[in-house]
């Protein structure tokens, strides 16, 4: 038995200026409401009454509160995927390089953010399950895996893809682990340089192999 699924896209763009502001003040205050009340307690009436507007008006560009958590969600992917690929994809930096420097700006966003990364987990079952969740997340594995041909051109594709699928999912599971709590300054650059190293050298192995 299939499950229904859940629809996340908005009902409209907003094309004046005074419904962009109403989407702004919506998702200002949807976040406010999520960082407060976390997803167990996030509804649409009580987005509504933080952003100043009717119910009514917030459901003119949004069908329910899986939307309205989705579009902060895909708003958080998308400056994620802008970040993997304006660093990944710069060729006027050697590789490693480019590893090193997503790691650690990689880590710094996680721990900027973690409080609202960690309520949006909470809420993604209410629509990982989308087409437009499974979208986002085959564009940055395709930035990954783009990557991984330009590192390793000779390795098996087999290979290659498991060393890009290693790194994207470490760099994610670690990052959601060490941001759990409230880090330093200095906490945060030690803990990415060891990361960096880490997947650096494990590269740097798999490259010497390609060589072969």
């Amino acid at each position: 038995m299939h499950r229904p699924i859940t629809r996340v896209s908005s009902r409209k763009q907003p094309r004046q200026a005074r419904s962009t502001e109403l989407v702004s003040a919506v998702l200002d205050a949807a976040v406010q409401v999520l960082a407060a009340e976390g997803a167990a307690r996030f509804t649409t009436a009580r987005v509504a009454e933080r952003a100043g507007v009717s119910v009514g008006s917030l459901y003119q560009y949004f069908p329910n509160k899986a939307s309205i958590l989705f579009r902060l969600q895909s708003d958080e992917w998308r400056r994620t995927t802008d970040l993997l690929r304006g660093i990944l994809e710069d060729r006027r930096v050697p590789p490693l390089d480019r590893l090193r420097t997503l790691v650690h700006a990689f880590i710094r966003s996680e721990c900027e953010e973690a409080q609202i990364r960690g309520a949006l987990n909470d809420a993604a079952p209410l629509y990982r399950d989308a087409p437009e969740a499974i979208e986002v997340h085959a564009a940055s594995a395709d930035i990954f895996r783009a990557f991984m041909r330009e590192v390793l051109p000779d390795l098996a594709e087999e290979a290659r893809s498991r060393a890009s699928d290693l790194v994207k999912t470490t760099l994610s599971e670690v990052g959601g682990s060490f941001s759990s709590v409230s880090r330093t300054p200095a906490e945060i650059e030690s803990y990415a340089a060891a990361l960096a190293d880490m997947l650096c050298a494990y590269l740097e192995r798999l490259m010497t192999k390609d060589r072969r």
